[in-house]
C-alpha cells in the first residue's frame, strides 16, 4: 500500500509539473484603479481623505491591498489642500521687484492658456515693456506655432533665422493650434496690452538674440532652463530669471513653491494660479504608515503631476510640469530590472516550447542579477525612473476633466511572470 501511495503522488508530481505548470497561479498582473475621492478644498486633511478613500474602495469593490502596491496622489489636490495659490498682482510685485520693472525679455514660454498665460499677465503687469520671444515651428513640449512644411517651403532655417512679427505674419499670416484654435501668438500678445505693458514680439531658437532688444530676461523654458540661463549669463544678460526664480518666497501673504517657483503652475482663476506643491515628503510618508497601521501592507505611495508620454497625432510631450514627482517613498526609487521574454523565447530559449519553455523563462527570472545593465536579454525594456513610468500610468488613469479620481491605486507593478 505504501509503494502504492508513493507511485500516486510520483505520477501526479509529474502531471502538475507537465500539465499543470501551463495554469498559472495568478491571471493577471499590472492593474490601476482610479478611486474617487471627495472635492478638496483648502485645510483638508489630505492624508486621512487619500487613506479612508484607498480602504473604502477596496471594500466597496472587494479587493485587497498587498505589499508594494502604489497609492499615488496628483499634484493638484495636493497644492488644493495646502491652499498654494499666487494672484496675478503677487506675480507682478516679485517681477518687478527682482527685475526693476522696465522692458523685459520673456523667452521660450509654452504656449498655454492652462499653463502660462495667467503668468504672463502677471510678468507684464511688472514691467513698462515686455520683448516676447517664442521658440518656432514648435514651443518646447511641441505646440506648434508652424509645420515644418511651411519652413521648408518659405526658405526659413528655424537655427539661424530671427524674425519679427510683422515677417512673421508676411511669410505666415494666421497660424491657429490645431487642438485649441488659438492663434498664440495674437492671444500673448493682447495678454500683454491689456496688463498695462507694451509688447514687441519676436521669433528665434537661439536664447542669445533676445540681448539686442534687452539685458533683463525671464527665460520661461522648462527642461532646458538651467542651460538657457547660462547661455545668457555668459552672454553678458544684467538680469536673468527662470520661471522657478518668481515666487520663490510669499509675497504679501501668497502661497509659494521654494524650489519651483512658477513652474508647474496652472490656471486657477483669471486672475490665479495654483502653484505646484510645496514640500509634500511628510504627506507621501504618512500615508505609507497609516496603510501599515490599518493593513499591515507596507505600500508605496507618489505625488504625481504631468506624465512623460508624447501624443503622437499633435506632437505634444505632456510633460509642461518640471518634474513627474515632486515627492515618493523610498520603495519608489531606481529604474526597472527586466528581462525581456520575447528576446529569451526568441534567442536563449529557441529550441524550447510548451512546458520546457515556460520553466526556462522562469528559471532565468528567479536567477537574474540585482543589475542588469548591458545584459543584452534586458535589451528593449524600459530604463527611465519608477516614478516617471507610474506618475505617466497614473495620470493617464485620472486624466484632467470630470473622472473625479485624483487618486490612483496600482497594483502589481514590480511582479513579474513568476510572482504568485
Amino acid at each position: 500500500m505504501i509503494q502504492l501511495i508513493a507511485i500516486i503522488l510520483k505520477i501526479a508530481t509529474k502531471i502538475n509539473n507537465e500539465i499543470g505548470s501551463f495554469i498559472m497561479s495568478r491571471n493577471v498582473g499590472t492593474v490601476s484603479r482610479g478611486i474617487r475621492c471627495p472635492i478638496i478644498r483648502e485645510g483638508d486633511d489630505l492624508r486621512a481623505i487619500v487613506v479612508d478613500s484607498v480602504l473604502a474602495a477596496a471594500e466597496s469593490d472587494n479587493f485587497k491591498l498587498y505589499d508594494r502596491d502604489v497609492i499615488s496622489v496628483t499634484e493638484s489636490i495636493v497644492a488644493r489642500s495646502q491652499g498654494n495659490y499666487a494672484t496675478i498682482q503677487n506675480i507682478a510685485d516679485d517681477v518687478r521687484a527682482k527685475l526693476g520693472g522696465e522692458t523685459i525679455g520673456v523667452i521660450f514660454p509654452i504656449l498655454s492658456r492652462n499653463r502660462f498665460a495667467i503668468c504672463l499677465k502677471g510678468i507684464a503687469m511688472g514691467a513698462k515693456k515686455v520683448i516676447l520671444m517664442l521658440s518656432y515651428p514648435s514651443d518646447e513640449v511641441g505646440n506648434a506655432l508652424l509645420t515644418w512644411d511651411q519652413l521648408d517651403e518659405k526658405g526659413i532655417n528655424p537655427y539661424s533665422d530671427v524674425l519679427t512679427l510683422e515677417k512673421y505674419r508676411e511669410l505666415f499670416g494666421e497660424n491657429v493650434h490645431e487642438f485649441t484654435g488659438v492663434d498664440y501668438v495674437a492671444y500673448y500678445a493682447n495678454l500683454i496690452k491689456e496688463a498695462g505693458a507694451e509688447v514687441e514680439v519676436i521669433f528665434a531658437n537661439q536664447a542669445k538674440a533676445i540681448h539686442d532688444y534687452t539685458d533683463c530676461v525671464i527665460n520661461c523654458d522648462i527642461h532646458t532652463r538651467k542651460r538657457t540661463k547660462r547661455i545668457l549669463m555668459e552672454k553678458g544678460a544684467k538680469i536673468v530669471m527662470s520661471l522657478d526664480d518668481i515666487m520663490t518666497s510669499s509675497v504679501n501673504g501668497s502661497g509659494f513653491n521654494a524650489k519651483f517657483g512658477l513652474l508647474g503652475s496652472n490656471k486657477a482663476t483669471e486672475d490665479k494660479v495654483k502653484l505646484f506643491p510645496q514640500e509634500c515628503q511628510d504627506l507621501v510618508e504618512g500615508i505609507q504608515e497609516d496603510i501599515l497601521a490599518k493593513t499591515g501592507k507596507h505600500v508605496e505611495v507618489m505625488v504625481y503631476g504631468d506624465g512623460a508620454f508624447k501624443d503622437p497625432q499633435g506632437k505634444i510631450w505632456e510633460l509642461a510640469d518640471p518634474v513627474v514627482s515632486p515627492a515618493f517613498t523610498s520603495g519608489l526609487i531606481g529604474t526597472p530590472n527586466e528581462l525581456k521574454l520575447k528576446y529569451l523565447a526568441d534567442n536563449d530559449f529557441s529550441e524550447l516550447s510548451g512546458a520546457e519553455l515556460k520553466k526556462a523563462i522562469e528559471d532565468s527570472i528567479k536567477a537574474k542579477n540585482g543589475s542588469l545593465v548591458g545584459n543584452m536579454a534586458s535589451q528593449g525594456t524600459t530604463p527611465r525612473q519608477l516614478t516617471d513610468l507610474i506618475g505617466s500610468l497614473c495620470d493617464l488613469t485620472s486624466g484632467s476633466g470630470d473622472k473625479g479620481t485624483p487618486v490612483v491605486l496600482v497594483q502589481g507593478y514590480f511582479d513579474n511572470y513568476v510572482s504568485e
